[in-house]
């Protein structure tokens, strides 16, 4: 039987002679890319804190179903900020995800949640390995 819950992932950016990358998902997602700093949008590392918020705040949701928790969790905000490094070569060193999660739950139970669902995201779990990087030129 197929995995219904599997789905294609992947990115490709195209980027012409002028102008920002356009990136269209595996699944045909399309998102453009901004640089500009007063200019609305995201920037590739925008784009990586929003993977990792998005994915704190799923993974806090199905944690809180593991956890008999879920009738009582009215709603989960993931803020996520990066730590630019202060030496080569140009990376984040790190990052803080706050979790606010909003519902009928004392302060010990946040917390395991929050952990639970830093234990379930795939994001955070990457990022915490320093993964493989392969670049190909086709």
């Amino acid at each position: 039987m197929a995995d219904l819950r599997s789905r294609p992932i992947g990115a490709t950016a195209t980027l012409g002679k002028t102008g920002y990358p356009a990136i269209r998902s595996a699944t045909g997602g399309e998102l453009d890319v901004v640089t500009g700093p007063s200019q609305p949008g995201f920037n590739p590392l925008d784009l990586l804190l929003a993977s990792l918020a998005a994915c704190m705040s799923m993974s806090a949701r199905i944690a809180a179903r593991e956890m008999g928790l879920h009738e009582v969790v009215e709603r989960v905000t993931a803020s996520v900020s990066g730590e630019k490094a202060a030496d080569e070569p140009l990376r984040f060193a790190g990052f803080t995800v706050e979790l606010a999660i909003d519902g009928a739950l004392d302060h010990d139970q946040r917390v395991a949640l929050a952990h639970r669902a830093e234990a379930i995201c795939t994001v955070s779990n990457t990022l915490a390995v320093r993964p493989t990087v392969r670049v190909a030129a086709a």
